[in-house]
C-alpha cells in the first residue's frame, strides 16, 4: 500500500471517528492527510526501525493522559467522617433521607437527660447517636452541633435530615420534611414524631450535616456523565491508534 494510499485511508477513519462522536464537521481527505502526514511519518520510521520511536511514544501516551485526566475529573469528594463547621460531611455516603431512616429506629425510647442510648436519650444524645449510626461523628451538646455542617438559608429551603435549632439552643429537632420533626422532647415523653411547631422567628440556625437526597443524586449524575464523556473521549482516541497501528502493519508488509 502507497504512503497516499495509506494517509487517505487515515483521512477515512478520522473523519468517522469524528462523526461518531457527534463532531460538527467532518474533515476532508486533503485536509485530514496534511494535519495526519508529520505523526505518520514518525510513526512509519519507528514501525520500520528507522527512526527514534519519538512519535510512537507520543501516541502511546494519549489514552493514558485522557484516562489521567478524566480519573482527576471524576474524583470523590474527600472522605469526611467528621460534621465539620462550614462543609456538609461525604465521606460516609449517606444523604439526609438516610438520617431520617435511621433516626426512626429510635421512635418510642425514653427521654433521658444525658442520655445516648435505647435505653434512654436527650435531644441532642439522640442527634450524635443517629449520625454515629451513619459514620458521621457529631459533638455531644447542641450548641457544638449547631456549628456543625453549613446553613440552611430559610424552613422553606430545609429538607429531611436537615438540624433545626431554636434561639437559646436548648432543644434541637431533626427535620423530616412535609412540616413534621423527629425529637427527644423531655422528661417523662419518649422520642416521636410531632408536627414542626417553630415559626422562622424562632429558630436560631437550620443546619445541613450531609448532602440531602437531592443533592446526592445531583452530584451522581455529574460524576456519571462526566465519567461516560471521558471514557467516549478515551475510546475514540483508542480506536484511532488501533486504526494507524493497523495501516503502519499493512504498509509495513
Amino acid at each position: 500500500m502507497s504512503i497516499d494510499a495509506v494517509l487517505s485511508r487515515i483521512s477515512e477513519i478520522c473523519s468517522r471517528i469524528e462523526t461518531l462522536q457527534g463532531g460538527t464537521t467532518v474533515p476532508t481527505a486533503a485536509g485530514s492527510a496534511a494535519a495526519s502526514s508529520s505523526a505518520f511519518a514518525d510513526a512509519l520510521a519507528t514501525a520500520t526501525g528507522t527512526g527514534t520511536g519519538a512519535g510512537t511514544a507520543a501516541g502511546a501516551s494519549a489514552p493514558s493522559a485522557a484516562a489521567a485526566s478524566a480519573g482527576a475529573s471524576t474524583a470523590a469528594p474527600a472522605t469526611s467522617v467528621d460534621a465539620g463547621h462550614g462543609t456538609i460531611a461525604t465521606g460516609s455516603g449517606a444523604t439526609g433521607d438516610d438520617v431520617v431512616a435511621a433516626a426512626k429506629q429510635y421512635l418510642g425510647v425514653p427521654y433521658v437527660f444525658g442520655g445516648e442510648t435505647r435505653a434512654g436519650m436527650d435531644c441532642s444524645g439522640l442527634v450524635q447517636t443517629v449520625f454515629k449510626d451513619l459514620g458521621v461523628s457529631m459533638p455531644r451538646v447542641v450548641p457544638d452541633q449547631a456549628d456543625m455542617g453549613v446553613a440552611v438559608p430559610s424552613l422553606a429551603q430545609a429538607r429531611p435530615g436537615d438540624l433545626i435549632i431554636p434561639k437559646g439552643e436548648g432543644h434541637i429537632v431533626i427535620y423530616l420534611g412535609d412540616g413534621k420533626v423527629l425529637h427527644a422532647p423531655r422528661p417523662g415523653k419518649d422520642v416521636r414524631i410531632v408536627d414542626n411547631w417553630y415559626k422562622e422567628s424562632d429558630i436560631a440556625t437550620i443546619r445541613r450535616i450531609v448532602p440531602s437526597a437531592q443533592e446526592a443524586a445531583t452530584a451522581s449524575a455529574a460524576t456519571v456523565t462526566s465519567t461516560a464523556r471521558a471514557a467516549g473521549a478515551t475510546s475514540a482516541k483508542d480506536l484511532q491508534t488501533a486504526a494507524l497501528q493497523s495501516l503502519l502493519a499493512g504498509s509495513a508488509a
